[in-house]
């Protein structure tokens, strides 16, 4: 049999060309760990530290939205209760302005009516006062011609005059 040699057999590289490509593997293992390695772990940290930014800032966004949520349904219902309040409170000042208004109103009813009642009667004492003299002056004139002589004393014809006015108004009282 015959020896085979190294440049023989296809399969089996010849030793300078193994050195060289061990080498050369070194070489670019060398130069992808010093420069592609390196770039590719700060792209993926930077990466990684983005999307774990982008969530916490989500978290915290959601955290703030549901605070504020819950913040703004205790202002709607504070304002609710204060609505309800002053809706309440606006129905009592009503009720007591209608009350005072009701009350005012009775009361210058009745000082009007008083008042009424007061001018009536200062209006009444003052016809029956007038009526007192023209009914006078006209019977003393009406006697005066019925008797023929003149009845210029006034006293007396003021006393008869009054004696007649009392009679009429007794006569009054009794029918």
């Amino acid at each position: 049999m015959k020896m085979i040699l190294e440049g023989d057999i296809p399969l089996i590289p010849a030793i300078p060309e193994m050195i060289a490509g061990v080498v050369l593997f070194l070489l670019v293992w060398w130069a992808i760990s010093k420069f592609v390695v390196p770039k590719f772990e700060e792209t993926y940290a930077e990466r990684t530290a983005a999307i774990a930014g982008g969530i916490e800032k989500a978290e915290k966004a959601q955290e703030e939205a549901a605070a504020a949520l819950a913040d703004y349904r205790a202002q709607l219902a504070t304002a609710r209760e204060e609505a309800a309040r002053i809706r309440e409170e606006a129905k009592s000042q009503g009720a007591s302005i209608v009350a005072e208004m009701r009350s005012q109103a009775q009361e210058e009813s009745a000082r009007l009516l008083a008042s009424a009642k007061a001018q009536i009667e200062a209006e009444r004492v003052q016809a029956i006062s007038q009526l007192r003299a023209e009914v006078g002056g006209l019977a003393t004139q009406l006697a005066g011609r019925i008797v023929g002589e003149s009845l210029d004393d006034d006293a007396r014809a003021q006393r008869t005059v009054d004696r007649f006015i009392a009679d009429l108004e007794s006569q009054g009282e009794r029918v």
